[in-house]
């Protein structure tokens, strides 16, 4: 039996009390303790194959596509990203996006754009945006369509949170009026680069900009596991718990 991508016992003592119990109050037969159910999902993740394909050392696949799905809706999973988010170093916050292409088996779900799919240069593609916090650990995420433009949705992101006195590390795609003037508002201290084609370049830390890197290495974490550096799932609710579970894993490094 393989542990290369199984969860550490230090890393599951401080998530395994935030997970149902694995019996009902009703009774019933024993189910599969959840450690190993979680192993089972992690292998799924991080060796991108099809959830047919989970070895015979684990649990039926179905049975773990079942309980992955049940904590998904429960919303078991933001849960758990939230628990472990707790300590935040929100001192500064950064923002950006990756593109994810999207395999054939991925594409033909019902609702076009409801499933964050969508057409750019490269084909069918997903849109990650994240902000993660100054030691470069996610604090939120939401999915579009690959042609979706950065500023646009970051603006959004941006709105949904308290950034009173923080520094706010983007590139230059966050160089607009009105994400400027929110960040005003808020008395944020913007640390973002001109665009060229502005008259004026505004000023900013550049020693504090170098710092970006860590949302960077945020979106190089997550796409370690290969469900989620090609999207293989119809669903957008489907892709994003497996990035809720990745992101619970690099809280938890």
């Amino acid at each position: 039996m393989s542990t290369r991508y199984e969860i550490q016992d230090q890393q599951w003592r401080q998530i395994q009390d935030l997970f149902p119990p694995e019996r009902k109050p009703q009774g019933g037969r024993p189910a599969v303790d959840n450690r190993i159910m979680l192993n089972a999902m992690l292998w799924v993740a991080r060796s991108g194959a099809p959830w047919r394909d989970l070895p015979d050392f684990f649990p039926n696949w179905k049975s773990v596509n079942t309980r992955f799905r049940r904590w998904q809706k429960a919303g078991i999973w933001d849960e758990v990203l939230k628990h472990v988010s707790l300590d935040s170093d929100e001192e500064s916050v950064m923002i950006d996006a990756t593109i994810v292409r999207v395999h054939q088996h991925g594409s033909g779900a019902k609702g076009g754009k409801a499933q964050a799919i969508g057409r750019s240069r490269g084909g069918l593609s997903t849109k990650i945006h994240a902000v993660v916090d100054a030691l470069g650990n996610p604090l939120r995420f939401e999915l579009t369509g690959g042609e979706a433009h950065d500023s646009v949705h970051g603006y959004k992101m941006l709105k949904a949170m308290k950034l009173t006195m923080k520094q706010v590390l983007a590139d230059r795609a966050y160089d607009t009026n009105a994400i400027r003037a929110f960040l005003e508002e808020q008395r944020a201290i913007p640390v973002i680069p001109g665009k060229k084609n502005r008259r004026v370049p505004p000023k900013y830390d550049r020693d504090i900009y170098k710092e970006r890197h860590l949302v960077e290495c945020f979106f190089n974490k997550v796409k370690n596991y290969r469900r989620l550096a090609t999207r293989y799932d119809k669903l957008a609710c489907t892709f994003k718990a497996f990035l809720t579970l990745a992101s619970i894993l690099v809280w938890l490094a």
